[in-house]
């Protein structure tokens, strides 16, 4: 008796993880689960900058870097705050209200930026108007004509 042959094909990964999401959120509304999937996608970003911080301190370790002082974490990864705090901020607890990176300032001339980014929009507007004109010439070369 011959066996039967079995389709091995893979579903995209993505297409594997969307239903297994669908599996976790059972009856969730949405909406709600959202908080959850909010919050993991903090934690991934947060993950992600500890290890590019860890790895940056790794390759600094020549120069005195110590990857494993707690010193050189604090910044965006964790805040210990008053309950004052927590009731100013109306008792939401989401972690960006807390943490975060820290600002960093701008080391541009803002009037310069501005004048240049003016220019090349100037110029983008300028450009669109000759290509639409070359549109409606080469259509109208063809019979169809602007409507």
């Amino acid at each position: 008796m011959a066996e039967e042959q079995i389709d091995t094909k893979q579903e995209p990964l993505e297409k594997v993880l969307w239903k297994s999401a669908d599996k976790l959120r059972k009856n969730i509304d949405a909406v709600e689960y959202n908080h959850a999937v909010i919050g993991l996608i903090f934690l991934k970003y947060i993950s992600d900058s500890f290890e590019d911080l860890f790895k940056k301190l790794e390759s600094q370790k020549s120069d005195g870097a110590d990857p494993k002082d707690n010193d050189k974490y604090k910044a965006g990864f964790c805040a210990a705050v008053s309950i004052e705090k927590v009731k100013e901020l109306d008792y939401v607890l989401t972690p960006g209200r807390y943490v975060g990176l820290p600002a960093e300032e701008d080391d541009f001339n803002f009037e310069e930026r501005f004048a240049s980014l003016k220019t090349w929009l100037e110029k983008q507007i300028a450009e669109e108007k000759d290509l639409n004109d070359l549109i409606i010439k080469n259509l109208s070369k063809i019979g169809i004509s602007k409507k």
